[in-house]
């Protein structure tokens, strides 16, 4: 008599299938961007939520903060190189897989492609704020390196439209979760978190860090809210601006 052999189908897991050794350029690329994301690039946006939440404590410690900054040793070569670069080569690869990638979430709605996906147009996102916001600070307007104390008026005088409110909102929201999210993958992908339940634990604090990095972005745009109205001299000038 003749047996039939049950198959049994394989079990796929969930999620985003991880990187792959040996896959040549592609993976060293991929790595660098990985790592770029998060030195240099993430302790930039650390430091810079930091900075900007001193608009909590009114105009002149904000504009005393973009002062030291500006004042900093080297301050064009240290944004050139650990700043700008960094930032120019995460974003424009990072665009690169994303025109790249697909999205299969209606046909496998897994957790993991859902983050993949958030992931991919939280970063667009954050390049569309960040683009914005460095030329409008940077290359319109009052000259904020040698007049930082105008740089809280400056600021405040774009929420006075509360679309570009709105914009620094979503802005500040999708850089902080793809930063988080960001240094998940990090960890994960360069081997320092192992096995399915450290993996588990840290994406708790990664979601941690991130709401903690939203409420720091809310605190600083609340700074710029209680605070009269403060005169912007529009007559300091357009020249290039060293602070953001």
């Amino acid at each position: 008599m003749a047996s039939t052999a049950s198959s049994i189908a394989p079990r796929i897991k969930s999620g985003v299938a991880p990187l792959r050794a040996g896959e040549g350029t592609s993976f060293l690329l991929r790595r660098l961007h990985s790592l770029s994301g998060i030195v240099p690039i993430g302790a930039f946006l650390l430091e810079h939520f930091i900075s900007n939440a001193e608009a909590f404590k009114g105009p002149i410690a904000y504009g005393k903060q973009v002062e030291f900054l500006n004042s900093l040793p080297g301050v064009f070569l240290l944004e050139l190189f650990f700043i700008w670069i960094p930032i120019l080569y995460h974003g424009l690869y990072g665009v690169y897989i994303w025109y790249r990638g697909d999205t299969n979430v209606a046909d496998y709605p897994w957790t993991g492609n859902w983050l993949y996906t958030s992931q991919r147009w939280t970063g667009i996102i954050a390049l569309i704020y960040m683009v914005q916001h460095t030329y409008y600070l940077r290359f319109t307007g009052v000259h904020l390196a040698t007049h930082p104390m105008q740089s809280f008026a400056k600021v405040q005088a774009e929420f006075q439209n509360p679309w570009m409110v709105a914009f620094y909102s979503i802005g500040i929201i999708a850089a902080s979760w793809h930063f988080s999210y960001g240094l998940w993958l990090f960890a994960a992908k360069w081997g320092i978190t192992i096995g399915e339940r450290a993996r588990h634990r840290f994406g708790y604090i990664c979601l941690a860090l991130a709401l903690g990095l939203i409420l720091l972005g809310g605190i600083s745009m609340r700074g710029f809210f209680k605070t009269p109205p403060q005169p912007l001299d529009t007559s300091s000038g357009s020249e290039n601006i060293v602070m953001r």
